[in-house]
């Protein structure tokens, strides 16, 4: 069952945007890519890794511009949040800052722009990014999951950010945390959970700090104080991952929208390293369970189907703002044609990770994702093209709606 909702005959997509919440109905009219950034840890990233400034790898104006020319209008910053990780739990103006000049380069190419908090109150980085070692343990922090006092301040966070970025008419979105993941880290990284059958997880925890559901309605009333209009993302535990979708339970605000993130089958196809045995489509066991599996766009249409019975469930919204593969996978180019068809089947808005910062200590070493390098895993230059670099500008190409010419946008300024 597909959800879209085609404007009618004769409408263009531009008609059919009346404010921020109606670029997310209908068919698929957000179409852009994630920017990763982080707090730069001087001691870690040293003084070149992510740049100079509180948060990093940085990006110029010209990496936006560019992004807008291959034709997405709208860009998911993946970000620090802006209060502190460690009590007491107060806005870093630092952060805020950076955030503000990332929006202003974003606006300047004629973009729309979704705050996606990475960290924040009781949650680091490396909650997302990184294995524990001795030498980095100090720098983990997810405290978060059993410290009421840091989810309360997740809560002043996004109400001080919603009455901050209210009236910004380039920000379409607040995405209120990027991959919630409490079933794999617990509260200890020395102990972590490790849990990733849903049932168990919450059956064991389900209702307790450790369960997203309880904080996320807390986080929208505290928005819609400050906030009526802008929408809400929110994504599932596991990492947003599909299978967990079921288990969100929506909010009942008008103008929420649920995501998922789409790596799908991670382990043995999108993050697969040489020597590169599997390719899409293809054939081998992706369950695990000792039989083959055909690896097709039948098998992603199925794995799709969750999402079309959560939204029709609940009478939903539901976009994608995180999805792609290693560049070097076998057959990329399909896979990315097949699966961004049927996000638009779907009129699911979608993200792809991720549009690589030009800022060069980072870019040359931190490359596999980015497809504008080609499919060797050697290159670290930019490529003239590719075939997968023709099916994301193909569906790029579609956007019709920008700031610049929406009406919405333009009553705010």
């Amino acid at each position: 069952m597909f959800l879209t909702a085609f404007a009618g005959e004769g409408n263009s997509d531009i008609d059919s945007v009346t404010d921020k919440f109606s670029l997310w109905t209908g068919k698929t009219q957000l179409r852009g890519a994630n920017i990763w950034q982080a707090i730069v840890i001087p001691d870690l990233d040293g003084p070149d890794f992510k740049g100079p400034g509180p948060v990093g790898p940085p990006y110029t104006q010209n990496d936006f511009d560019r992004l807008a020319e291959w034709g997405a209008n709208y860009v998911n910053i993946s970000h620090p949040g802006l209060f502190t990780k460690t009590p007491p739990f107060t806005l870093n103006p630092n952060i805020q800052a950076y955030l503000d000049n990332l929006l202003t380069k974003i606006a300047n190419a004629d973009m729309f722009a979704v705050i996606s908090f990475r960290t924040g109150p009781g949650r680091s980085e490396f909650s997302l990014c990184c294995d524990v070692e001795p030498e980095n343990e100090k720098y983990f922090n997810d405290t978060m999951w059993r410290s009421q006092a840091a989810q309360n301040a997740w809560v002043a966070m996004w109400r001080y950010t919603a009455n901050r970025y209210r009236e910004n008419p380039i920000v379409v979105g607040y995405d209120l945390m990027v991959e919630p993941n409490s079933n794999a880290v617990g509260s200890n990284a020395r102990d972590p959970l490790d849990i990733w059958d849903s049932d168990e997880f919450y059956d064991n925890y389900g209702g307790t700090l450790l369960d997203w559901n309880q904080l996320y309605p807390r986080i929208t009333r505290a928005i819609r104080e400050m906030d009526s209009k802008t929408p809400i993302l929110i994504g599932g535990m596991s990492y947003s991952a599909i299978a967990w979708m079921p288990y969100l339970k929506p909010t009942g605000d008008p103008r929420t929208v649920y995501m998922a993130h789409q790596y799908e089958p991670q382990d043995d196809y999108t993050h697969q390293n040489p020597p590169l045995i599997n390719t899409y489509p293809g054939v081998f066991d992706i369950d695990g369970d000792g039989v083959d599996d055909q690896f097709n766009r039948a098998w992603l249409n199925n794995l799709l189907s969750t999402v079309d019975t959560f939204a029709a469930t609940h009478g939903v919204r539901v976009a994608v703002n995180e999805f792609g593969l290693i560049r070097w996978e076998p057959g990329a180019a399909r896979y990315m044609d097949d699966l961004i068809s049927l996000f638009e089947q779907r009129g699911m808005n979608h993200a792809l990770w991720e549009w690589q910062t030009s800022w060069a200590p980072f870019a040359m070493e931190v490359h596999d994702m980015n497809f504008r390098l080609g499919p060797d895993p050697n290159n670290r230059t930019d490529v003239a093209s590719s075939s997968l670099i023709k099916v994301i500008k193909k569906y790029w190409g579609r956007n019709t709606i920008r700031p610049s010419n929406a009406s919405f946008a333009q009553q705010q300024e």
